[in-house]
């Protein structure tokens, strides 16, 4: 994958967890600023950022539970640790940090 193949699906990965909090009925405020950062912030002032990392072609979460770095595998991105699929981790991650179930597809 090259740089711009890369910048579009993170980009498109991004727009979609974007609307996936908007749909949400979780008490959280988000933004995704410019540059590709989304920041996710709980009622108890904890966060969650999600941002691409275009050196490395990954998408990076850093939670409360750690820093998670996901590449592109085929039509999904997995964790480069564990194989899980990023919007999945990413529902859990928040669910712990909300602590309510959070579903984000």
């Amino acid at each position: 994958m090259d740089d711009s193949e890369f910048n579009t699906l993170a980009d498109q990965t991004l727009s979609r967890i974007d609307a996936a909090l908007e749909a949400c009925t979780a008490d959280i405020d988000f933004e995704l600023a410019a540059g590709g950062v989304l920041e996710i912030e709980f009622s108890d002032g904890s966060k969650i950022i999600v941002n691409r990392h275009g050196v490395a072609r990954e998408i990076w979460v850093a939670a409360r539970a750690g820093g998670f770095h996901f590449r592109r595998d085929g039509e999904v991105w997995r964790d480069t640790r564990d194989g899980a699929e990023l919007m999945e981790k990413l529902s859990r991650l928040a669910s712990q940090q909300a602590g309510e179930s959070i579903v984000l597809a």
